[in-house]
């Protein structure tokens, strides 16, 4: 209780107040999480681990690797950038699939595709 209170302290002294569940705010806008969406974040995948996964086809065949995620305006992760052909990274080009399309994120696994379809997607380019 005693660590709550100085925390909370600390908190408001920085501009900062502690909200029920442990979000912080600022203003009125709350910075973190709450413990209950803590929770749920602990179970979801971070891009630190897809980010350069090999991706697999339903029979296990490796057919790209993810090179990015893209997160659009909206603020949702909506594509995977996945490198497909070449030699080494030498002649890939990038291809940007629907995350929704994966079955699995641990493999990544992309049912339907082969190497040749992912080569015949139009190539993405960054905007900037």
């Amino acid at each position: 209780m005693l660590l709550n209170r100085a925390a909370a302290a600390a908190a408001l002294f920085v501009g900062l107040s502690v909200v029920p569940g442990g979000a912080q705010v600022v203003g009125h806008a709350t910075l973190g999480v709450s413990m209950s969406s803590l929770q749920l974040v602990a179970r979801g995948y971070r891009a630190s681990k897809i980010i350069g996964s090999s991706v697999y086809d339903t029979s296990r065949h490796k057919i790209g690797n993810v090179n990015d995620l893209v997160i659009t305006p909206d603020k949702k992760v909506s594509f995977a950038i996945v490198g497909v052909g070449g030699f080494l990274g030498i002649g890939q080009k990038d291809v940007a699939i629907p995350i929704d399309r994966f079955t699995r994120m641990q493999p990544m696994t992309l049912p339907g595709a082969t190497k040749k379809a992912l080569n015949d997607l139009p190539a993405f380019h960054y905007s900037h």
